[in-house]
């Protein structure tokens, strides 16, 4: 089950309009629809948040176990990290789509993919020229 599924269950389970719910959060009602037909994901933790307190569910839940990587991977890096992470979280599902691989089994492989991926990003932080790093003047 996605993000814009179990939204669009929780949602319903409370008895809310995407409108209603757009108010309780304080975004617009086309933001929620937007949600539930897949287009968009919220890009900031604070929104899940929100919309989870909202549903009187958890984040954990609405996003599953990749969403909280790539919210994660938002958080710490940015946009690009993030559409890393997006991107492989989504091939190693396809890897394993129709396979045999538990549920557990498939967010600890992800799990440790994600960590790869950190360490990885921050051991080629020292062959990066220094004028390419962020945070310093380049004067």
């Amino acid at each position: 089950m996605s993000f814009k599924d179990r939204l669009k269950e929780k949602r319903l389970e409370a008895n809310l309009t995407q409108v209603q719910l757009a108010e309780k959060i304080s975004v617009s009602a086309r933001t929620i629809q937007n949600y539930e037909m897949g287009s968009r994901r919220p890009v900031k933790y604070e929104v899940v948040e929100r919309i989870s307190e909202a549903l009187d569910t958890t984040p954990e839940y609405l996003l599953g176990q990749s969403g909280i990587l790539v919210a994660a991977a938002y958080e710490k890096g940015g946009s690009e990290a993030a559409r890393d992470i997006d991107a492989l979280v989504s091939e190693v599902t396809g890897m394993f789509a129709g396979g045999s691989l538990s549920e557990d089994a498939l967010d600890g492989a992800m799990r440790a993919l994600n960590e790869a991926y950190w360490i990885a990003k921050e051991k080629n932080k020292k062959y990066t020229p220094k004028k390419y790093r962020g945070g310093g003047s380049t004067e």
